[in-house]
């Protein structure tokens, strides 16, 4: 990789190359006849809209190395922004507001951004909580209000002789954003982004599933149209409301993909279930589908018989990372049911495929504390669980202001290219076709005084009883002396004596639930806010423990 580069030149490359082609497109309402109108914007016009912004920006005082919260809607908005900061050199700092307001607030809080631009809502938040946001010193909207002072930008389209903004040089390595995580699976954290990790992920993601420009894709997620977009896909954005994907119509979803003939759409696997059983329910095929891509969990092998129908002439794709690490590895559909899902359902792991081309992934022995070096660990043998550890291009190098984590979520080593591996988290192990499987996070081990005992396995084994609609493995007691005990949110109308009878006999026939002598019922699972999948044991645990 060269050492200058800026992820604007993406946008600006498109609109040299196919300035034409529809970048994004947008639903409207629906017409006197029912069907729905979109407005839309072509490479071009988005380049000179970021440059429009961009302009503004500088204008007003914000300069490379400035942080800049931004608050404002999934779609045109959010991609002409991003692009118009990452081109004078400033770092958007995009937050999940799907978190929750006190996550959200403190996340703003500890990031101190310098600025921030956002939708009128966006201000009233600011002002309210106005000592969460008390490091902001230029404030922009995007409607104007008389009630803000907030400096109004706006988006002009309008083609100009020459460049209003050029694309600042940045090195590669520079700072280009701080996404932070979803705070599913712990405190959320800001994560830094250079503007290699931006490209490197960008050409792995394309590389991997044969993407090419022109294609048009639905995404699920707000992060997914700016890869999109980068990609040179026309990004096709569905009417959802992205902090509550379990809430989505999935009509609506379905609609985007057959007015624009969609290629490929990305989500997380709560959105896609509501698809596929709403297709089915309609007898409704998706033809025009090449590629589901789905994040946040792994989706049962059920879900992907029902997809061989919906979609004749695609595969769902369940690319395995995080925020800190995307991609790690990856596996497609076809593999899981005719390769791995019998393995899965007998207690073996999800197998979420090789690792990327362009990342190594080494397992570790499981720790609880920080490694200095990747000499002061152990690695472990094929099929033997521990840590999963990734390092490569795509794997980001910091997270903001938390020298703590840093310091326990980084391994050093000289022997990588960058300089470092990442600790992902997660349990599993590698088999002997270097494929990876995975057990669970390594926060939800239950570790008894013989044995420890690992989620997704245990789970597997109740999951397979007709009655049960998903499991939770939870640990009672001190850690060390744990007591293994399994959480089940129940079909509706079954028996449940008759359930919780079954199951301790089925624990008892298998080795990695044999011990597993205490069996709960709990109606509805407490999941993680983004991707409505990840289930929280920890609050299971406490509850279960009183």
């Amino acid at each position: 990789m060269s050492d200058f580069f800026n992820t604007a030149t993406y946008v600006a490359l498109r609109a040299k190359e196919t300035p034409s082609q529809v970048a994004v497109i947008m639903p409207e309402k629906h017409n006197g006849i029912g069907k729905r109108t979109y407005s839309h914007m072509t490479f071009s016009q988005l380049d000179t809209m970021c440059d429009s912004y961009a302009a503004q920006f500088m204008a007003q005082g914000i300069r490379p190395g400035m942080r800049v919260l931004s608050m404002v809607r999934q779609g045109l908005e959010l991609v002409g922004i991003t692009f118009a900061l990452f081109k004078i050199g400033a770092i958007p700092v995009l937050i999940d507001p799907g978190m929750g307001i006190k996550s959200f607030t403190n996340c703003v809080a500890h990031c101190e951004p310098d600025a921030m631009v956002g939708i009128p809502v966006a201000h009233l938040v600011r002002v309210v909580f106005r000592g969460k946001f008390k490091s902001i010193k230029k404030n922009f909207i995007t409607e104007p209000k008389w009630w803000s002072s907030a400096k109004a930008i706006h988006a002009d389209f309008a083609p100009i002789e020459e460049e209003l903004c050029p694309i600042l040089e940045t090195k590669g390595g520079d700072l280009a954003a701080i996404l932070f995580t979803s705070g599913s699976t712990g405190p959320p954290k800001g994560v830094h982004y250079t503007h290699n990790i931006f490209r490197g992920q960008t050409e792995a993601i394309q590389s991997m599933y044969n993407i090419k420009a022109g294609e048009i894709a639905v995404p699920g997620f707000p992060l997914f149209a700016i890869f999109s977009v980068a990609m040179g896909m026309t990004c096709a954005i569905p009417d959802m409301d992205p902090k509550a994907p379990a809430k989505v119509d999935p009509k609506n979803i379905v609609e985007i993909i057959r007015d624009f003939g969609a290629d490929m759409a990305f989500g997380s696997p709560t959105i896609f279930s509501k698809v596929v059983d709403y297709c089915l329910a309609e007898e409704i095929t998706l033809p025009s589908l090449s590629r589901i891509l789905t994040f946040g969990a792994a989706i049962h092998p059920t879900l992907m018989q029902k997809y061989e129908i919906v979609m004749p002439n695609g595969v769902v794709h369940t690319p395995y990372g995080a925020t800190e690490s995307l991609p790690v590895a990856s596996i497609d559909s076809k593999k899981v049911l005719s390769e791995t899902a019998a393995a899965s359902e007998s207690g073996a792991g999800i197998c979420v495929g090789k690792p990327v081309h362009t990342t190594e992934v080494k397992i570790i022995e499981i720790s609880d504390d920080a490694i200095a070096s990747m000499s002061d660990t152990k690695i472990m043998g094929v099929g033997e669980i521990g840590e999963i550890c990734a390092s490569g291009p795509t794997v980001t190098p910091a997270y903001d202001k938390h020298p703590e984590h840093n310091r326990m979520s980084k391994i050093k080593d000289t022997n990588q290219k960058s300089g470092f591996w990442h600790r992902m988290g997660d349990v599993g192990y590698l088999d002997e076709e270097g494929q990876l499987w995975f057990c669970g996070r390594k926060g939800h081990r239950v570790i008894g005084s013989q044995e420890t005992f690992f989620t997704v396995p245990a789970e597997a084994i109740f999951n397979a009883h007709d009655n049960v609609k998903r499991s939770a493995l939870i640990g009672l007691g001190q850690v060390g002396s744990q007591r293994p005990a399994i959480v089940i949110e129940p079909k509706e109308g079954c028996d449940l004596d008759r359930l919780k009878s079954d199951l301790l006999e089925m624990a008892k026939k298998n080795a990695k639930t044999s011990e597993i002598e205490e069996v709960f019922f709990h109606d509805d699972f407490p999941v993680d806010k983004r991707h409505n999948a990840k289930i929280h044991r920890e609050e299971l645990a406490a509850y279960f423990s009183k």
